[in-house]
């Protein structure tokens, strides 16, 4: 029998040394994978923005501020996936993707919602989510926005940052001349973090998809329009510096982005600081789909618990409950149209569903002290009998932890409503998983359940 004893408290599992620069950086590329946008898409806009709030004379408490306004602008990017794929019938990563080159003008919106409103939905119900799309066309807009910008203001007063952080991500989509959302904001009344952070958000995705060219004639194209001039004028004028667009393409570009940072102000992350941003970005997570709201707090929940059952020290477990609040980060990459599809996923849907637990694995692995961390959370769909993903791993290769976290996952993923049913009563759950445990889940892990959901009548009772 593989041996199932916790092993000691790795380095990593303090928080010391740990610079919220680092930390949040690589967790922007969880916010990429969700807009739809090639890797390193935040840490671009920040090299930006951040290149732009200097040449404007931006003070450096302004300039730390705007660093992070930067980095975490699409913290709210989760909330109105769901919400998109109802309304358009499609692909919410693809939709966000392309919208990103529409400016909005009537002939660039009639041309975008015909090309990506039920492509692959039969030809009665196009018609009816177009001709809905049609006629509500500014109210849908402003929910859109209106939820994302709110719900990324919220998650970043959740990581402590200030609120004119937490205003300039909320005025993201506000246009210079008034008709942006959600407030239809004009001029200086924007936010300054927000007027930067949107025009650095064009100019990357232009770049990326054009070239240097073509990010400056978006630039000037907007100019007075959906862009405050003076910063216009002000990228214009870094994009003439060769250093500029070398460093915006070098591989490597996060380190660079640390520097950027005004040295006073950089912070160390410190272990309930750290708990907090993992509990944040669980809940951008849960956000993703109406049927996952609380499921990565729920599962760190059930992991402490479990955790202890089996024996895991203190400080191992507030590890073990960061890595189970972050294990389902890669469903970021997922469209809603697979997450949140009522049916039998075919071969490919499987796949991209599978393909998340790579996406966890990625995207924790860029953070220098949570190597272990990636793999543990990542392999919560491994089975003992080496049948899972995205490893195939088996047996002794699986550590307590993920054992635990795979208990857990599936208990709350069986006991909580899903597209395709109701909530399971937790008898009906406990039977079902009874019949995996040694293929898929570790006796032991699941014995401790058992005996905690066993001594909880409320849970007994549903």
């Amino acid at each position: 029998m593989p041996n199932r004893t916790a092993p000691p408290s790795p380095p990593e599992a303090s928080a010391e040394r740990l610079q919220l620069a680092e930390l949040l950086s690589a967790l922007s590329y969880a916010l990429d994978i969700t807009e739809g946008q090639p890797a390193g898409h935040c840490v671009r806009a920040c090299w930006i923005g951040m290149r732009i709030g200097r040449r404007i004379g931006l003070p450096d408490d302004a300039l730390w501020e705007l660093y992070y306004a930067l980095l975490l602008k699409d913290l709210g990017c989760s909330s109105n996936a769901a919400r998109i794929c109802e309304l358009y019938l499609t692909d919410d990563l693809s939709f966000k993707r392309d919208f990103k080159f529409v400016n909005r003008s009537l002939p660039q919106v009639l041309g975008f919602v015909f090309a990506h409103t039920g492509v692959q939905s039969g030809l009665g119900a196009r018609l009816r989510a177009v001709a809905n799309i049609m006629r509500n066309g500014g109210d849908i807009a402003q929910e859109l926005i209106e939820t994302r910008c709110h719900r990324g203001a919220d998650i970043a007063r959740r990581l402590r940052f200030s609120e004119a952080v937490a205003q300039g991500i909320q005025h993201l989509d506000e246009h210079w001349d008034g008709r942006g959302r959600p407030t239809g904001a004009a001029g200086e009344a924007i936010p300054v973090y927000a007027r930067i952070a949107l025009l650095a958000q064009v100019i990357d995705v232009f770049q990326t998809a054009g070239g240097a060219a073509a990010a400056r004639r978006e630039a000037k194209a907007r100019r007075g329009t959906w862009f405050d001039p003076a910063l216009v004028d002000a990228f214009l004028g870094i994009a003439g510096e060769p250093d500029f667009w070398t460093g915006l393409a070098d591989p490597d570009l996060r380190t660079r982005i640390y520097d950027l940072e005004p040295a006073q102000h950089r912070v160390a992350v410190d272990e309930d600081y750290l708990d907090d941003i993992a509990a944040a970005f669980g809940h951008v997570v849960d956000a993703k789909s109406p049927y996952t709201s609380g499921h990565s707090e729920r599962v760190a929940g059930y992991a402490d618990r479990l955790g202890e059952a089996m024996g895991v020290g203190t400080e191992r477990r507030r590890w073990l409950r960061r890595a189970a609040l972050l294990h389902d980060v890669g469903k970021l990459g997922v469209s809603n149209a697979v997450l949140d599809k009522p049916a039998r996923l075919d071969e490919d849907e499987w796949a991209a569903v599978q393909a998340h637990a790579t996406h966890t694995e990625a995207i924790l692995s860029r953070i220098s002290s949570f190597r272990e961390m990636a793999r543990v959370s990542a392999a919560h769909h491994e089975r003992l009998d080496g049948a899972g993903y995205p490893h195939a791993l088996s047996g002794g290769e699986i550590t307590l932890e993920t054992r635990i976290i795979t208990v857990a996952d599936f208990f709350d993923a069986l006991t909580a409503e899903r597209p395709y049913r109701g909530a399971l009563p937790v008898t009906e759950a406990l039977d079902i998983m009874r019949k995996t445990v040694g293929g898929a889940l570790d006796p032991d892990v699941f014995a401790a359940l058992e005996t905690m959901v066993g001594a909880e009548p409320a849970a007994q009772a549903a």
